[in-house]
């Protein structure tokens, strides 16, 4: 690549999250704990990634405590006194290698895993809703909800005290948070649901609200979002830049310091009647509507979109040029790095040295925690 790629490596600060660089390692669901608790191997994967030179990793979703709470098994709980003993030493074998990280903390709310694996407990969901035309699980009464928020405020306090240097909440692709949110799995009546989506924002901004009385106003709290669900590619929670704008001003009054907006590739522009087809990407008009710092993410690095690995697709390494120029230009601030961080720990380092060929990404690589 003859571009330089110094933008990349642009130290980030905001508040007590000091970065490096500007290179996030996205959260990326690997089920590989026993019983929900992360051991040596979790810390050592996420290590290699700290020193093969990520500014910020973000973990893979670790599930709060609610029943139902996750929807495969060897997704990692982040509570009780094992699960947190263990992620005390991921976090410790991170900063030993001079990395910064945060959990990704999560409720996978009526969505269904891969495989056949269930809960035990009946799955909960604003409406009891999968997704507009499938019922799954039971609608969520108020002291579910009310104890949804709680377990989402004791995971950040853990994160805080186990010295994570910040928390992610997934706000995300369909799960928990994200069905309050889109009105095709949130038809409540009540004070958690409503016509628009700024009514819907409620739940996330409570729990935000709490997380924030938790850790305090000086740890960063990062809030996971997208337009997009698994249950629908095309779902859109918000058509223009006025609807994003009622989306987000409740969560970012409610506290939240950085948006993860999540694309499946980054460089697709957001709204291009407006702007054009070489426009603002969801991160950008993010941060236009909202002054927030914003992460990108989708397909950085490679051919093809995440999805496809799911099903086997692997995709080869490719020029970053679009992505260095929306750098330098400002609009976005951090970029999320995912399967290629997977097939190769030391992305980061090669991009900045030039040493060493960019590895692709061979969807066997998910079969093994390397």
């Amino acid at each position: 690549m003859s571009r330089s790629t110094d933008v990349l490596f642009t130290p980030f600060q905001l508040k007590s999250l000091s970065l490096a660089n500007c290179i996030v390692m996205a959260p990326m669901t690997r089920a590989f704990t026993a019983e929900g608790v992360p051991g040596k191997a979790n810390a050592d994967y996420y290590r290699r990634r700290a020193e093969g030179g990520v500014g910020l990793i973000l973990s893979e979703g670790t599930v709060i405590d609610r029943p139902a709470s996750r929807n495969m098994a060897g997704i990692p709980f982040f509570h009780g006194d094992e699960a947190l003993s263990g992620w005390k030493g991921v976090i410790d074998a991170v900063h030993s290698a001079g990395g910064r990280m945060g959990p990704q903390i999560w409720h996978t709310g009526s969505t269904k895993g891969p495989t056949d694996w269930a809960p035990a407990s009946p799955v909960e969901s604003p409406s009891g809703l999968l997704s507009p035309e499938e019922p799954r699980g039971k609608e969520m009464s108020e002291e579910d909800i009310a104890d949804t928020i709680a377990a989402f405020a004791k995971a950040a306090a853990d994160a805080k005290r186990l010295g994570f240097d910040t928390v992610e909440v997934r706000g995300a692709h369909g799960y928990l948070v994200d069905q309050f949110f889109w009105s095709g799995t949130n038809k409540r009546t009540d004070r958690w649901g409503g016509p628009s989506i700024k009514e819907r924002s409620r739940f996330a901004a409570e729990v935000i609200k709490a997380i924030r009385a938790s850790v305090g106003e000086a740890f960063p709290l990062i809030l996971r979002i997208s337009q997009w669900k698994q249950q629908d590619f095309a779902s859109r929670l918000a058509e223009t830049p006025d609807l994003m704008a009622d989306w987000l001003q409740p969560l970012q009054e409610a506290g939240v310091d950085i948006f993860h907006c999540s694309q499946r590739r980054f460089w697709q522009p957001e709204y291009p009647e407006i702007d054009g087809e070489q426009g603002l990407n969801f991160a950008g008009w993010v941060k236009k509507l909202t002054g927030a710092a914003t992460i990108s993410v989708g397909s950085v690095g490679l051919s093809g979109d995440f999805m496809g690995a799911f099903a086997g697709e692997a995709s080869i390494s490719t020029d970053i040029s679009n992505l260095l120029e929306r750098l330098e230009r400002n609009e976005f601030d951090l970029i999320a790095v995912g399967r290629a961080l997977i097939s190769d720990p030391e992305w980061p380092s090669k991009v900045r040295n030039g040493g060493g060929e960019l590895k692709g990404f061979d969807a066997a690589a998910l079969g093994e925690l390397a």
